[in-house]
């Protein structure tokens, strides 16, 4: 087993800071209607009582750049210095689904600006910093492609153009991250989509739900794919834009496909049928997804989003912790566990609360309370961990050569 290395805590604190505007129209700004952008540098310390000094973080790019190549930096420049000061290593998010209001996602302009953004980012992080930065240029192409461009669940509400948003997505990515090195040739990237298994049903599926079901399955790895130039290389893609993976999986991230058709004319192209939960013998372990997507690429890997709401957060902790010790057993480069979103938060949706992660809503005195139950199986799994990687390596890790695809 190899110990991880690239983060400052095996375990990383993922702040929510979705950015999109919602089918109505209302834009969200998570960063702000979780007090997070006031309450930074609390929570960065709050974090790090609880053994976390890494974490995923975001800018508002709606906010910071209002108009063409007219950048503010105040909502970014008190976050990159609490982070700064207290020693927080932060993957920051470019764009978590969100972009200025004057900018059109469909047309050219939007790579261009886009990079030109992540440009001015990445010299703003290096004069005030000088550390090797960590950016997440686009939050799930996948799951953005299909949300914005399939079924217009939010902007830019595309239906049937998840293919066209995909490859927008994938050009602004790849643009993005040349505009960083050439500002910080040292910065590193993490590229994150949900890790997902979709199967047909064993007793109610038909050939074209078989067909369906690995389609979907496979499509999960189209964005990666196309960035590091193994499909549609008419985009750009090299190998050295795929540097740590990042894969966000939750507990209903594994479907199943039945004979049954969705009569719902909103939803294109294929969908799951059934969650396949936890303990059905369908149920594919994390181990095994983690050993096929580094199999694939060959990148390290980061579990970049995790998590559950109530009661269900530490039984879904200590299962992910435990697969991934499994992985890492088997050889699999794993550098981290991000809870995300490690505050609770209201839904996008309805503004519901959702209780998830290791704090808790500010109260009027902007206070966060710690959820134990959350807090202690966090320092179990810590120590388990640290435990771990202090062990001397007594053979060496298998060969996974022969699991790339």
């Amino acid at each position: 087993m190899v110990s991880p290395k690239i983060f400052n805590s095996f375990f990383l604190g993922g702040f929510e800071c979705s950015t999109h505007r919602r089918h109505d129209d209302r834009r969200l700004d998570l960063l702000a209607s979780t007090k997070h952008d006031r309450l930074v540098a609390n929570d960065y310390r709050q974090l790090a009582d609880h053994g976390m000094s890494a974490v995923r973080d975001g800018l508002r790019w709606h906010l910071i750049e209002p108009s063409l190549g007219r950048y503010d930096w105040t909502s970014f420049l008190p976050m990159l210095r609490a982070a700064h000061d207290q020693n927080v290593q932060v993957i920051w998010d470019l764009c978590h689904y969100g972009w200025p209001d004057d900018l059109d996602i469909w047309q050219p302009q939007f790579v261009d600006r886009f990079a030109r953004f992540a440009g001015a980012v990445a010299r703003v992080v290096r004069d005030e910093t000088g550390v090797v930065p960590f950016f997440c240029p686009i939050n799930e192409i996948s799951y953005f492609s299909w949300a914005g461009g399939d079924i217009a669940r939010f902007h830019p509400l595309g239906k049937g153009r998840g293919a066209e948003l995909k490859y927008q997505l994938v050009r602004a990515s790849i643009a993005a991250i040349e505009a960083v090195r050439d500002i910080e040739p040292r910065a590193r990237f993490v590229q994150p989509d949900p890790l997902i298994s979709v199967t047909s049903s064993p007793w109610a599926s038909t050939p074209e739900d078989r067909i369906e079901a690995e389609n979907y399955r496979c499509a999960q790895y189209q964005s990666r794919d196309m960035l590091a130039g193994l499909l549609n290389p008419e985009l750009g893609g090299k190998p050295e834009y795929l540097d740590i993976i990042g894969v966000n999986y939750y507990s209903d991230n594994q479907w199943m496909i039945g004979s049954l058709r969705s009569s719902d004319p909103d939803m294109a192209g294929p969908r799951p049928i059934q969650t396949i939960e936890l303990g059905n013998p369908l149920y594919h372990p994390l181990r095994d997804l983690l050993i096929e997507i580094y199999g694939r690429y060959g990148c390290p890997l980061l579990i970049s989003e995790t998590g559950a709401e109530s009661h269900d957060q530490a039984v879904w902790l200590r299962y992910v912790a435990d697969e991934v010790r499994s992985a890492m057993a088997c050889g699999v480069p794993l550098e981290g566990i991000c809870l995300y979103p490690i505050i609770h938060y209201p839904g996008w949706l309805d503004d519901r609360h959702c209780e998830c992660g290791l704090l808790g809503a500010a109260d009027e005195q902007n206070r966060r309370s710690v959820d134990q139950g959350v807090a202690d199986t966090l320092s179990r799994e810590q120590r388990f961990f640290a435990n771990l990687f202090q062990r001397p390596e007594h053979h060496k890790d298998p060969d996974l050569a022969a699991l790339r695809s």
